[in-house]
C-alpha cells in the first residue's frame, strides 16, 4: 500500500464522534438482544459482534426451534434481521434517536416472530440513559460509518 491507497481509511475521531456515540448505543442494543437470547458461555463469549465484509453481525442466535441473526450493513446502511425460516426484515441506518432505533428493532424482530426483552440501560457508560428514553444520541454520518 502507498499513500494514495492506504490500508485504513481516514477516520478522525473529532469528525465522527457523534456518529460513533450513537452507533455504540445501537450495537449495545443488538448485543443485549444477543445476550438475552443466547445460552451463556464463560466471560460472555457468546455476546460479541463479528466484523463482516459489510459491517458487523451477531452470527447465528438460537431462538426456540430456529436461528436468526442481525447484521449492521455499513455499505447499504441497513440493519437486517433474518431467520432460518426465511423471514427477513430490515430498517435503514440513518440519523435517528436511540429511542426510535430501539423501538424499531424490537418491532422488526417481533414482525419476524422473535420476542426479545432486554435490560434497556446501557452498562459501563457514564450517565446512562435508558434506550427507550435516549433522544440525545441521534447522529449517523453514513460515509463515516462505512469507513468504520
Amino acid at each position: 500500500m502507498d499513500a494514495a491507497h492506504p490500508v485504513w481509511p481516514d477516520l478522525t475521531y473529532s469528525t465522527w464522534s457523534d456518529t460513533l456515540a450513537t452507533l455504540h448505543l445501537f450495537t449495545r442494543i443488538v448485543g443485549k438482544i444477543r445476550l438475552a437470547l443466547t445460552p451463556w458461555l464463560n466471560h460472555s463469549w457468546h455476546v460479541p459482534l463479528y466484523v463482516t465484509a459489510r459491517g458487523l453481525s451477531t452470527s447465528p442466535i438460537p431462538f426456540r426451534t430456529e436461528i436468526f441473526e442481525i447484521e449492521f450493513d455499513f455499505i447499504d446502511h441497513r440493519l437486517t434481521a433474518g431467520t432460518s425460516r426465511g423471514a427477513e426484515r430490515s430498517l435503514p441506518l440513518r440519523p435517528q434517536p436511540v429511542a426510535d432505533f430501539y423501538r424499531a428493532i424490537l418491532d422488526l424482530l417481533d414482525n419476524i416472530g422473535i420476542a426479545a426483552v432486554i435490560n434497556e440501560t446501557p452498562n459501563e457508560v457514564p450517565n446512562p440513559i435508558r434506550f427507550s428514553q435516549d433522544r440525545t444520541h441521534a447522529a449517523y454520518d453514513a460515509p463515516a460509518a462505512h469507513r468504520f
